[in-house]
């Protein structure tokens, strides 16, 4: 299964402004937060190799990206991102790398996302931002929100290995950190 609505040609591309130069070698925090499944995950205590791709939002059952959603640079995209990493779900297990979206949209959303996607992965809450805090992470403001700026984490064993930031085109992002993940097998 694969997403169907291909992003516009037209959207503006973000640029690497070092937002996220301080997080490759950093610990990850001892911030839990609220999963789809029910449970709360504290990403510090992950084992072994986790993939954690921040986004800003999954836009609701009907809903289309308003224009202004579409001028920020690498705000659009999130459901065809997180469907990319549903696509390649069984790749990313054969290399025992788990899944993780961070978004700050509250769970009951997330929950909603997850199912309509079938999402084979958790989906973590950073509605308080605590996370956003505790690591710096960049963020924009949009209407009433603090969205996270698309970003992905590559944790070992608790430890920020890679960052990739910005992410562009998010759609086949995926397919670019499992790209990284195959050249550093061990």
């Amino acid at each position: 299964m694969s997403h169907t609505t291909p992003l516009p040609a037209d959207l503006p591309v973000p640029q690497d402004d070092g937002a996220t130069d301080h997080l490759p070698g950093t610990t990850v925090p001892n911030v839990t937060l609220l999963a789809t499944t029910g449970e709360r995950v504290c990403l510090a205590d992950l084992p072994g190799r986790n993939v954690v791709f921040c986004y800003p939002r999954t836009a609701g059952p009907g809903e289309t990206a308003p224009d202004d959603w579409n001028a920020i640079p690498g705000a659009r995209g999130c459901t065809p991102e997180s469907c990319a990493f549903r696509d390649l779900h069984d790749e990313f297990n054969a290399l025992g790398v788990g899944i993780y979206g961070v978004s700050s949209q509250p769970s009951d959303q997330q929950a909603e996302a997850k199912e309509r996607l079938r999402l084979p992965y958790p989906l973590l809450s950073d509605h308080e931002l605590e996370l956003v805090h505790a690591m710096s992470l960049p963020t924009f403001q949009w209407r009433d929100m603090t969205c996270i700026r698309r970003l992905t984490l590559v944790l070992r064993d608790g430890v920020v290995e890679h960052v990739f930031y910005p992410v562009f085109p998010p759609d086949t992002h995926p397919d670019a950190v499992l790209t990284w993940l195959r050249k550093r097998r061990d």
